[in-house]
């Protein structure tokens, strides 16, 4: 079986107040992974912004922005002057009340191959989604690209198995999250590490139990929001790139920015899945009770 590679790379960096220099910050992520040969590049959750859900506050809701608007123009001229697919992450205003966390897709042209609509919405202290974002209509479906299909979710959604494998069964060829996730700074580092490795832990099981290659990419550094939690948010990095067997291939620092990449061998998930025929050996004829909240 022939190879078909593809390069692709992360780009983990802290976010300021400033939404011009967090889009410089950026992109010149983005133009660094492309000269080292990125065909691929995936950006951190809300990559504009600080991560405001910190505080639940209505007027924080200006900061939102219509798709297409200016946030996905600005990506699609920087994919189209870099001959790149760029998936990043925007607070989309889909109408008065109502906003969605949303990942798009830009083509190597500039235009705006897709959309993902976060579907899992946390709401827990300091991270006070359910606030600001509307769930996501579905379905979990790969959106295509020249670079492949790309099943793309957005961070709280990498802790659920069932969105993974329906990507995978609608064809994805990776999956990619987009992600901002810390922990509280004045935890014990016992307790951070063990987030952490959860973390970890479970997106290397996603790609092992689909047979995929998958990037996840994390912002890193510290924030604060006036009247959110004092000791503030202390994003964690770690931002990495996974192939079919779970297997790390790059993992930026969990203090410092990085531009982190690997060569996927694509037609490598096929001969992982022959060999351990997940897919094939699903007892989809007694699955029916995970359609319900609880099983009583």
């Amino acid at each position: 079986m022939s190879a078909r590679t593809l390069t692709v790379a992360c780009v983990q960096h802290a976010c300021g107040a400033d939404a011009q220099a967090n889009f410089a910050t950026s992109a010149a992520g983005v133009r660094q992974a492309a000269a080292a040969g990125a065909q691929l590049i995936l950006l951190q959750e809300l990559h504009q912004s600080v991560y405001f859900c910190q505080v639940e506050d209505p007027a924080l809701c200006d900061l939102a922005e219509p798709i297409p608007g200016p946030g996905s123009e600005r990506l699609g001229a920087l994919a189209l002057e870099l001959d790149v697919v760029i998936v990043g992450s925007l607070f989309e205003r889909r109408l008065a009340g109502v906003y969605h966390n949303t990942a798009v897709v830009l083509e190597r042209d500039g235009t705006l191959a897709g959309r993902y609509r976060k579907m899992h919405i946390p709401d827990d202290p300091g991270y006070f989604e359910k606030f600001y974002f509307t769930p996501g209509d579905g379905p979990f479906a790969p959106i295509d690209t020249s670079v492949g299909r790309l099943g793309v979710l957005v961070c709280w959604d990498q802790w659920y198995p069932e969105a993974a494998r329906l990507m995978a069964l609608a064809g994805a060829d990776l999956l990619l999250y987009p992600t901002a996730i810390g922990w509280d700074p004045t935890d014990p580092p016992d307790e951070q590490a063990r987030q952490r490795e959860a973390w970890i832990t479970v997106q290397r099981s996603h790609a092992i139990a689909n047979g995929l290659p998958l990037l996840t990419c994390n912002r890193v550094g510290l924030e604060r929001m006036p009247g959110g939690p004092p000791a503030g948010s202390a994003f964690w990095g770690n931002s990495f790139i996974a192939g079919p067997q779970g297997e790390i291939l790059a993992q930026a620092p969990g203090d410092a920015p990085a531009v982190l990449s690997a060569t996927l061998d694509l037609m490598h998930a096929e001969q992982v899945r022959r060999m351990w025929p997940f897919l094939r050996d699903r007892r989809i004829d007694a699955y029916q009770d995970l359609s319900r909240r609880v099983r009583d």
